[in-house]
């Protein structure tokens, strides 16, 4: 990474003025004017925050600006959550629900991988693939001959998504080639890649190799947490959650930072622990119609815990810095001494491994992987879930929760269209039609935004 150090990050680490100290850009003694604190407000409302009131009206005067983050989406979720419950009692129950939680998985990772290039202003069209690959690796490392530990075989998949990534990122940074072309190459050569493992595997018939059922990579979606452990890892991850929030916001106050008010990181702890118990609840509710099946699967903990991997690495790290900063500005970004070249080639090399991450998901979710995976299927749904989430295609801006909210609302659709009985083509149809509105979503703002300032 470039040694200088990057300061383009607006609103998370500008330090609050003094209290009674004129704001920058005014004449000394001059009152704020309403335009400034809108500006402010719409880069980071606790700047201008003392309450929990505070707080939720510079959050307003943010969204008026056209900052309105997530909030569209998650109205979007509840009335299609809404919709299907009206259409199918079943839709809310317990095994539904973590049937979609389980079903949403595979679409939360794609758009997680999507999300590190769109950022960047760039795509990656060889994700589907890249998984399909993985997939193969894993499961060629598992079995017989090779049969390598189940976390070993997993590790092997991994690097070889992370290098392929570096291969892809080097030719788009150093050859100033279109990431559009390189992944669509990518897509083609990978699929053939696929295909080629399995054809050198004789323990795969008919491109198909099946995953042992007692396995751990199998069990990854297959198989849930006790109802106990489940209680005893939601609190840990409550208590380690808590204690790095408000730590944290005090030592920023500490250090003159901007932080949102206590109040307000109280709240933010409250409304996760609600929502987390919430969960465990309907998880640990037996969801068996023969046998008794409770706990919550372990993939979903597993997913979250990379999401927040990924968004300590975005909003905390000097690399999560720089991504922003060139997406935003690539001009500004090399100016500023950052090495543009190394950091885009470390988002392809993010992305991939994310989609590695989907295609271990994938296949344990099938107990298999084919040679017939749709993989031009599978990025379409990713770039989807991002965008759909509150991603830009414009670069720029992209969070790990907009993958996550994507992921649902997508995995939500098909699983409400597929309770009501509606084929796939309709399916499809639906979900273009919540991409659309999302993409027109994202420009209006845009526009909205460029209009006020």
């Amino acid at each position: 990474m470039a040694e200088t150090e990057d300061r383009t990050e607006a609103g998370s680490d500008t330090q609050s003025p003094p209290a009674g100290a004129p704001a920058a850009g005014l004449e000394d003694g001059a009152p704020p004017a309403a335009d400034d604190d809108a500006a402010i407000a719409a880069l980071a409302p606790e700047i201008l925050s003392n309450s929990l009131r505070d707080y939720f009206a510079a959050w307003t005067v943010r969204i008026k600006s056209g900052e309105s983050g997530a909030v569209p989406i998650m109205v979007g979720l509840v009335l299609i959550v809404i919709f299907f419950q009206l259409e199918q009692s079943s839709f809310l129950t317990a095994g539904n629900i973590v049937n979609l939680l389980v079903q949403s998985a595979v679409f939360i990772l794609f758009g997680a991988a999507e999300i590190f290039v769109l950022v960047l202003s760039e795509i990656d069209l060889s994700v589907g693939y890249v998984a399909g690959v993985v997939g193969f690796v894993i499961a060629e490392l598992i079995a017989t001959p090779v049969n390598f530990p189940w976390w070993l075989g997993i590790l092997g998949g991994l690097i070889v998504a992370t290098a392929i990534g570096a291969l892809q990122g080097t030719l788009i940074t150093r050859l100033h080639l279109p990431s559009f072309i390189v992944t669509l190459g990518g897509l083609l050569a990978f699929e053939g890649v696929m295909i080629e493992l399995a054809n050198v595997d004789k323990t795969a018939v008919g491109g198909v190799m099946t995953i042992d059922s007692g396995s751990p990579v199998y069990k990854l979606v297959n198989s849930n947490m006790s109802p106990g452990l489940s209680w005893i890892v939601l609190i840990v991850a409550l208590v380690i959650f808590a204690t790095v929030t408000i730590s944290g916001a005090a030592r920023r106050r500490s250090r003159g930072l901007s932080a949102p008010p206590l109040s307000v990181t109280i709240l933010g702890v409250a409304v996760t622990a609600i929502g987390g118990i919430a969960l465990v609840l309907i998880c640990n509710a037996n969801r068996g119609l023969l046998t008794s099946l409770r706990g919550v699967p372990w993939v979903v903990p597993i997913v979250i815990a990379v999401l927040l991997v990924y968004t300590w690495l975005l909003s905390r790290t000097r690399l999560g810095r720089y991504i922003y900063a060139i997406g935003a500005n690539p001009e500004a970004a090399r100016r500023a001494g950052i090495n543009v070249a190394r950091v885009r080639t470390a988002g392809f090399m993010l992305c991939s491994l994310t989609a590695g991450m989907a295609g271990l998901a994938y296949a344990s979710r099938l107990g298999s992987v084919s040679t017939d995976i749709d993989g031009g299927t599978l990025v379409l749904y990713g770039v989807a879930a991002a965008v759909i989430g509150g991603a830009s295609l414009f670069g720029g801006r992209g969070k790990p929760l907009h993958a996550l909210l994507g992921g649902i609302v997508i995995a939500a659709v098909f699983n409400g269209l597929g309770l009501m009985g509606i084929n796939a083509a309709v399916q499809d149809i639906a979900t273009a039609v919540v991409l659309i509105l999302a993409v027109t979503l994202d420009s209006l703002v845009r526009r909205r935004a460029a209009a006020g300032g």
